[in-house]
């Protein structure tokens, strides 16, 4: 019997320590954080879009060049937001398909 102990306590010595879920890091921002703050910055390029568009359209800004950069920089950063998710929906749909 002394020696299952004996044994039981060697094992419990070598076992790794369990592992714990951990909070952020402080000074890290969490992925949900990167991506609201991304997701809000597209919104922006959008919206300094449209409001280009609409001063060409009423003549308060006559540089088309202007506008033409704001509305392909809104778009841009658009379809990046867009592969951005797609990638995040296929590795997510790839982590539910694996057998536990």
């Amino acid at each position: 019997m002394d020696e299952i102990r004996r044994i039981q306590s060697i094992l419990q010595q070598q076992a790794p320590p369990e592992a714990k879920p951990s909070g952020p890091v402080a000074g890290e921002t969490s992925f949900k954080d990167t991506l609201n703050s991304f997701m809000e910055e597209v919104n922006s390029l959008q919206q300094n879009a449209d409001e280009s568009t609409q001063k060409l359209l009423s003549g308060e800004l006559e540089s088309v060049h202007q506008v033409m950069m704001a509305m392909e920089e809104a778009n841009t950063s658009f379809q990046l937001m867009m592969e951005m998710r797609n990638k995040i929906l296929e590795a997510y749909r790839e982590v539910m398909r694996m057998q536990v």
